[in-house]
């Protein structure tokens, strides 16, 4: 395909990058073109440089070598970034990122992880997996430090066990700009859907498709090594405007790994839509989730603010009180009645 794609850049400018369904998930007859505008594969020509021959920037810590992106090194308190100059114009696309997470670091002793963006805010260094926090649009999360579980450890408190995640762990949220990412809770109060998906020191090939076809949001993973894609997230009634960027970011803490890029592919998906479904697909101006109710899901083992606990001691106490006068009164009317029977 590489000495194809050498041989004939004529003939597919001429053309297009059409190819065919690779996830096996689309609509029936769906197709796809490879947009090489919003796309970054080998050898990476000009990724970063000024001027008009290349379509991507670099951020921060960001190593660009002849096999790989590195967004952040085996160091602490890195961040990097890569960002797409062109803003998407497409209705429905489809990203595929080949990665790889690896490090010195243990299992549960790594992180931090890195985020895939469609998002308004491009090149804006910030505490979301480098990325700036309050964006508008949307951003996967491939998170590999487990913050909540230590934080539960640390204070010891108790929570279900089915509300526990396994790390690495795949999570999206969209945003129109006024929610906050809490990185204290690994996202669990903004997150729309998500997945574990063990992904760090492997030595096979990694991928990730984010599909956004009618209004739907699907992520799957590749990740085992045997060219299988397996479902991660799928929510439906996903709103995503035009003119939004495409970009990877990452950073590390007090805990470390290399995160590497080896492509970016987005493919412009085309599908056929009834009348009414292209009624419904009117211009969008604000991300959002249509009938979606954010909704904490450990809510077993959120601490009590100091104002609530006071209030339920408060009003337990007076309780007891009033229960206590009744038995009184009760106790004191049982007497005089049985003084009156015995005189």
């Amino acid at each position: 395909m590489a000495l194809r794609w050498s041989l004939c850049p004529v003939l597919l400018a001429v053309i297009g990058q059409r190819l065919p369904p690779s996830r096996g998930q689309a609509d029936s007859g769906t197709e796809e073109y490879l947009k090489r505008e919003h796309s970054l594969m080998k050898p990476y020509q000009g990724v970063g440089a000024s001027g008009s021959g290349t379509h991507w920037d670099l951020h921060g810590n960001t190593m660009v070598t002849s096999h790989f992106i590195r967004l952040t090194p085996d160091l602490q308190s890195k961040q990097g970034a890569i960002w797409n100059r062109v803003a998407c114009l497409m209705r429905d696309w489809e990203v595929q990122v080949h990665f790889k997470i690896h490090g010195q670091g243990k299992k549960n002793l790594n992180g931090d992880g890195f985020a895939i963006w469609y998002s308004k805010d491009r090149m804006q260094p910030g505490t979301v997996f480098g990325s700036k926090d309050l964006f508008s649009g949307l951003g996967i999360f491939m998170d590999t430090y487990p913050n909540e579980e230590k934080q539960q450890e640390t204070k010891k408190r108790r929570y279900s066990s089915a509300n526990q995640r396994i790390f690495p762990y795949i999570s999206a949220m969209v945003n129109n700009g006024s929610l906050s990412y809490d990185h204290s809770r690994d996202g669990r109060p903004t997150a729309i859907g998500g997945c574990t998906a063990l992904v760090r020191n492997l030595n096979h090939d990694t991928f990730v498709v984010i599909r956004y076809l009618k209004r739907r949001l699907t992520v799957m993973i590749n990740i085992e090594g045997k060219n299988e894609w397996k479902d991660c997230i799928d929510i439906p009634g996903v709103k995503l405007p035009l003119g939004y960027y495409f970009g990877v970011s990452s950073a590390t803490g007090d805990l470390t790994d290399n995160h590497d890029i080896i492509s970016v592919k987005v493919y412009q998906l085309t599908v056929e839509r009834t009348p009414e479904e292209e009624v419904d697909d009117e211009e969008v101006l604000v991300p959002s989730v249509a009938n979606l109710s954010l909704q904490d899901d450990d809510l077993d083992y959120e601490p009590m603010s100091g104002l609530t606990l006071f209030f339920i001691v408060f009003f337990s106490l007076m309780g007891l009180m009033v229960l206590a006068v009744i038995g009184i009164i009760v106790f004191q009317k049982w007497q005089e009645q049985s003084r009156k029977r015995f005189y």
